[in-house]
């Protein structure tokens, strides 16, 4: 049973061409909470998909400014976790919680 916690570190997998060719390498990566660590990272990811994590890399995407029809906004911060498993471990992220 995981803990419910869990699901508020991990916000949602990020799935571009860019993680999918990472994982070929054995890397999985996630959209996370700004506030979360990176053992926190660790302990959700090996709790809800049960797998054994090496090691984990953050990083923060500053919100960019954009237009839309003329009026200026300005995107959220994001923080992304790029998880590497341990050989012979896999996540499926296209399936879903």
């Amino acid at each position: 049973m995981s803990d419910v916690r869990h699901y508020d570190v991990i916000v949602s997998p990020v799935i571009t061409e860019k993680s999918t060719m990472a994982s070929e390498s054995n890397q999985v990566v996630f959209n996370v909470a700004r506030n979360a660590t990176k053992p926190e990272i660790k302990k959700a990811v090996e709790a809800l998909f049960g797998v054994k994590v090496k090691a984990v890399n953050t990083l923060l995407r500053k919100g960019k400014v954009k237009r839309f029809r003329g009026i200026i906004g300005k995107q959220n911060d994001v923080k992304k976790a790029v998880v590497t498993l341990d050989e012979g471990q896999s996540i499926d992220v296209t399936t879903g919680l």
